[in-house]
């Protein structure tokens, strides 16, 4: 691979180095520069200020990550082509590039039960296109369709450099230090046996931090009561504006977050019209048509985005049961009473839900361990790290998120 010697500064790693000159015109291409105006954390920085970091950041390290693993794997004696390594960099690198506006929050509220990796594949296809065929082996390893299954476990699994680089990117911006973990320890630790990676036994504990981590991020941050409350109202916001654009009141925005609010648009749809517009879509989009629709006729509309803006947020009630019937129609009968609004108007500023937090799946894609004897096991068979098994059970909380009036005793 010729390298241009392109460096940058990341606040994780140091300097990164950009490995080739067909990786770097790929983070040029506007599809990917569009990832310094999507957030990682969505609305995260309303409860942690410093957790404004972005895709565009978190791809890079991840890319960084990989970089390091094949390079250990080589050392080890396992037979890498350049290729292959340049390949398995992209893949990493554009993972996340079907992201919309605010990353995981409004991904199905703006489009109609169409997941990001959906649409990153489309994205990296078309890239693919624009490069000549020279992305044809990184779309394989992103899809698992390679012969060698490690390339795509190093992408996508429960050990993969995606986790292993947001933890520690976003409990660093966040500053919540539960979610460090050690990410150079743990890279050394991968090997592959009968072209799965597996782990080496040493470095058990550190992937049992991982795990732990991860489990405590959740909670603390990606799962924080007052974040769910605030995706909520954005969640609502988006629902409303396309609720009045397809009933015909006119609705000011860019003309790429038009065409998504005037149509229900699913997968099947997704020509290259769509996937232009798609990809001409940030965060921005959605500010900029807040900041506007605050002074929308509407009253649902308006009122749900002068609260965004000025961080006077739902309160959200977390229960370990569901929210009785009972004590839902109390909460929807002061809403309605306080905001002089109908049942159909309700309904987009009062919201129940679950949340779930599972820390490990002990089925299906496991983690598996090297003992120092050969033998592969499941690192939930491993006796002496209870932790695991106890990160393995799915906790389930219930959320109610409304006005601070719906909720006064």
């Amino acid at each position: 691979m010729k390298t241009k010697r392109k460096i940058l500064n990341d606040p994780l790693y140091g300097f990164i180095t950009i490995p080739g000159d067909l990786i770097f015109e790929i983070i040029e291409h506007p599809y990917f520069q569009r990832l310094r105006r999507i957030r990682q954390l969505g609305l995260g920085d309303l409860v942690y200020p410093g957790a404004v970091h972005s895709r565009f950041h978190h791809a890079i390290g991840a890319m960084h990550l990989m970089e390091k693993v094949l390079e250990s794997l080589r050392l080890k004696g396992h037979e890498i082509s350049d290729q292959e390594f340049e390949s398995a960099l992209i893949a990493i690198l554009l993972h996340d590039i079907g992201h919309g506006p605010f990353s995981h929050v409004l991904e199905h509220a703006i489009l109609n039960k169409v997941h990001h990796e959906d649409i990153s594949l489309l994205i990296i296809k078309h890239l693919n296109i624009i490069f000549d065929n020279k992305l044809a082996l990184a779309i394989k390893i992103f899809e698992g369709t390679y012969d060698r299954h490690f390339f795509h476990q190093l992408v996508s699994s429960q050990l993969d450099l995606d986790r292993m680089d947001y933890l520690n990117r976003d409990s660093y911006f966040s500053g919540v230090t539960e979610g460090v973990v050690s990410n150079e320890r743990i890279t050394h630790m991968f090997d592959i046996v009968q072209d799965e990676i597996v782990i080496e036994e040493k470095g058990v504990f550190s992937v049992e931090n991982f795990l732990n981590s991860r489990r405590l991020m959740y909670w603390q941050v990606y799962l924080h009561k007052t974040i769910i409350a605030a995706e909520e109202m954005l969640i609502q916001i988006v629902k409303r504006a396309k609720y009045l654009c397809q009933n015909h009141v006119n609705i000011i925005t860019t003309p790429s977050l038009q065409l998504f609010l005037q149509k229900n648009i699913s997968f099947t749809e997704f020509d290259h019209q769509v996937l232009e517009h798609f990809t001409q879509m940030d965060d921005y989009d959605l500010w900029g048509s807040i900041k506007i629709w605050q002074h929308h006729s509407d009253i649902v509309l308006s009122m749900l985005c002068k609260k965004l803006l000025n961080r006077d947020l739902f309160k959200n009630h977390l229960s370990n049961t569901e929210y009785g019937t009972l004590y839902i129609e109390m909460v929807d009968a002061k809403l309605k009473q306080h905001y002089k609004i109908n049942d159909e108007e309700l309904a987009f500023i009062r919201s129940t839900g679950t949340l779930t937090n599972l820390g490990y799946i002990s089925s299906g894609n496991k983690i598996k361990v090297m003992r120092k004897n050969g033998e592969i096991i499941d690192i939930s068979e491993i006796s002496d790290l209870p932790n695991i098994k106890a990160i393995s059970e799915i906790v389930k909380k219930y959320y109610l998120c409304c006005p601070k009036e719906g909720l006064r005793q």
